[in-house]
């Protein structure tokens, strides 16, 4: 028996400790460690409500629009404002931009290096290359000025942006060729770009991006032009044929190598979506990705209550009461030692029916398919035939199920923002689009669920005497590395942890994998 620590866990947005217990060359126990406490809910208390909107998107830097959303729906739903339709339709793009931004992000940026070596790219022929990259119907770039720069990265002695990986591991895949290193080096490359151009899009609609201004508190103060959306657009469009072009088809180029990969990491199968991209109705059922919960390896699919949610804190450092709904959750912080057998993370074990339940890009897919959403299906079904898994989609709940699903969402996602987009420009021609809903400051309670590109958010406000009251929130994450619960039940990334290979106990590359897939 050995343990493996990773802390802190890189390429991430936060700070994670992962440590685990190896038994026979895979992980048999696991503890997941939340190390920031963020303390949004002690800030917020006294502010007024139209605050919250501000304050609250900066916990985190990589999904502010989804925790904004989320906390200017919570006080529309205490002051029982709607806001119109048309404010509906640029919440939706903007929030559309983010995705991209973060799928992009995390699938080249955050996620690659754990299966892609730049060192190996070194040596792959320049015209084999554009052979392949034609053969596997990716995106044809200028492989050969990227060698160069490789090249010269290695001359000077150290590999630049591409040095934070445990390259030469044994758990890369032997067989994966050079030139497949080297298209997704290249394409690593241009996603960066891609990630400004769906940037730029929020920064057009939002002022600024992270942190974006305009969905305050009864709908939005972007005013949609013919000029602006021109721009959108054509920024869009650019996003959506790399989205098809290289992501897509690296994804189907790598992961034959990394079949494996289908057969741990899949965790305990519950499924949570609270639903995001509303339709007129705003119902949560009818969002384009509806909301839903999914238990078990069954794959079926029951409408969500946000009654049924609960938050345990006997292994998180705070002295809050446990069990609490958290709409009447507290936040009392309090750090004792880190110790596996008592408390170790500042993160709550949140549970949906007294069970865990993993959120995100394969949870939003695994509703949407089971809900009947033709699009998810054809992408999936499509998808699995592609990879030899046709008619087999639990095979989804997996690593690299869980990987192929953010990127499929990144296509369904792409093609909703260019519907909305023209929406809008369908409602301009009627006139007046209506952006803004005026209304009293009232007290009340409310929430607002919602989805950020890696998970199910909630906000929760209280107003009294026109300030907050109390706020709670539980960010996606959350779910996801929650520690134990009051039973001693492993949350969603510790019980997808249990089963993990690990050929080597100092370099656990296939824990890093599986705890990055979840992009927490």
């Amino acid at each position: 028996m050995a343990r493996a620590v990773i802390d802190p866990l890189t390429r991430i947005e936060g700070h994670l400790r992962v440590e685990v217990e190896v038994n026979g060359g895979e992980v048999t126990d696991a503890w997941v460690s939340g190390t920031l406490y963020r303390g949004m809910e002690t800030v917020l208390k006294g502010r007024r409500p139209q605050d919250a909107f501000y304050i609250s998107q900066r916990i985190c830097g990589v999904c502010p629009i989804s925790h904004g959303h989320a906390s200017t729906t919570a006080a529309e739903d205490a002051m029982g404002v709607q806001i119109p339709e048309g404010a509906r339709l640029v919440r939706n793009i903007i929030e559309c931009a983010q995705y991209l931004h973060s799928h992009i992000l995390w699938f080249y940026t955050l996620g690659a290096l754990d299966y892609v070596d730049p060192v190996k790219a070194l040596s792959a022929d320049i015209a084999d290359t554009y052979a392949l990259a034609q053969a596997a119907g990716t995106r044809v770039s200028d492989f050969g000025a990227v060698a160069k720069r490789l090249a010269a990265f290695v001359e000077n002695g150290q590999l630049s942006i591409f040095t934070n990986g445990w390259f030469g591991h044994p758990e890369y895949a032997a067989d994966m060729p050079a030139e497949l290193h080297l298209i997704a080096v290249a394409h690593y490359l241009e996603a960066l770009e891609m990630q400004a151009e769906a940037a730029a899009i929020i920064g057009i609609m939002g002022g600024k991006f992270p942190h974006f201004m305009t969905s305050v508190n009864g709908g939005t103060t972007f005013v949609p032009t013919e000029e602006k959306l021109d721009d959108i657009l054509f920024r869009l469009l650019k996003v959506n044929a790399f989205i098809r072009d290289a992501m897509i088809p690296d994804t189907l180029a790598i992961a034959p190598f990394y079949a494996a990969a289908l057969e741990f990491g899949g965790g305990g199968g519950n499924f949570l979506s609270w639903g995001v991209f509303n339709d007129p109705s705003f119902e949560l059922n009818n969002r384009y990705l509806p909301a839903g919960f999914s238990e078990g390896a069954s794959l079926g699919v029951e409408d969500v209550d946000v009654d049924n949610v609960k938050e345990y804190t006997e292994h998180s450092w705070y002295k809050s009461p446990s069990g609490l709904n958290p709409k009447v959750g507290e936040t009392e912080a309090e750090y004792v030692e880190y110790d596996t057998d008592g408390k170790y993370s500042w993160g709550k074990a949140v549970r949906y029916k007294d069970l865990p339940a993993e959120v995100g890009p394969l949870a939003r897919m695994v509703v949407a398919y089971v809900r009947g959403v033709k699009p998810v299906q054809d992408l999936i079904d499509g998808t699995l035939e592609a990879l030899g898994a046709g008619g087999k989609p639990e095979v989804l709940v997996s690593l690299l199920g869980r990987v192929a699903a953010r990127n499929l969402e990144a296509v369904y996602v792409a093609d909703l923002a260019e519907q909305f987009v023209g929406e809008v420009i369908e409602a301009m021609k009627g006139g007046d689009v209506k952006l803004f809903e005026p209304h009293d400051v009232v007290d009340g309670s409310g929430y607002g669920l919602w989805e950020a590109p890696r998970g199910s958010v909630a906000h929760f406000m209280d107003i009294k005497g026109g300030k907050i009251d109390r706020y709670n929130v539980v960010a996606p994450t959350t779910w996801d590395i929650a520690p134990r619960d009051a039973n001693g039940v492993r949350g969603p990334m510790e019980e997808a942890l249990i089963g993990t290979p690990v050929a080597d106990v100092e370099k656990p590359l296939n824990v890093a994998r599986v705890a990055r897939s979840f992009d927490p």
